[in-house]
């Protein structure tokens, strides 16, 4: 994973830098999500790995699926990622754009998941701990997994903080062992 990341890193920075100059990072975000989205699904994969097509026509292909949900600049970068073979790596691509966006814009999104539901209040609470541990606008995900027993799991950006009492079991138990 981490060279696919390496690759699509360069990509994800020219169209951050294009989307930052034109001042469109959440349409940037948009396209390029809904893009993952379409190059994830395995018969899009197919496509873009049939010998059968030439470039020019996966990239047209690409464009027609995608239809109005790219604009110019986005149509023009999946064409240069048809010619470099990297239609694959989209849905890396806009993973390391919305990272680029998240810091460029102070947010973080972090993911709770929690034994139980977490009322507003709690949610609140956790946000406003992360943001002055981060000092950055946090935006919660929460889940719910009752497999975790109790308490919750962070992650947010590549901090993971697991406050779980299945955690603290696995962690009891492996110091037993």
């Amino acid at each position: 994973m981490s060279e696919l990341n390496t690759i699509a890193r360069p990509y994800a920075q020219a169209a951050f830098d294009l989307a930052k100059e034109a001042d469109s990072l959440a349409k940037w975000s948009d396209m390029l999500g809904f893009a993952a989205i379409v190059s994830a699904d395995e018969a899009m994969r197919e496509a873009i790995d049939s010998p059968n097509l030439l470039v020019a026509e996966q990239a047209d292909l690409f464009i027609q699926v995608c239809d109005d949900k790219l604009d110019d600049q986005g149509r023009n970068f999946v064409k240069l990622l048809a010619e470099n073979r990297r239609l694959t790596l989209i849905p890396e691509i806009a993973e390391l754009f919305d990272e680029l966006r998240a810091e460029a814009e102070g947010t973080l999104e972090a993911n709770v998941i929690s034994a139980k539901p977490m009322s507003d209040a709690q949610q609140q609470e956790m946000a406003d701990a992360l943001k002055a541990r981060f000092n950055r606008e946090v935006v919660l995900e929460v889940e719910v997994d009752e497999s975790i027993v109790g308490g919750a799991i962070i992650r947010a950006g590549d901090t993971v903080i697991d406050g779980s009492v299945r955690g603290k079991l696995e962690k009891f138990a492996h110091a037993l062992i």
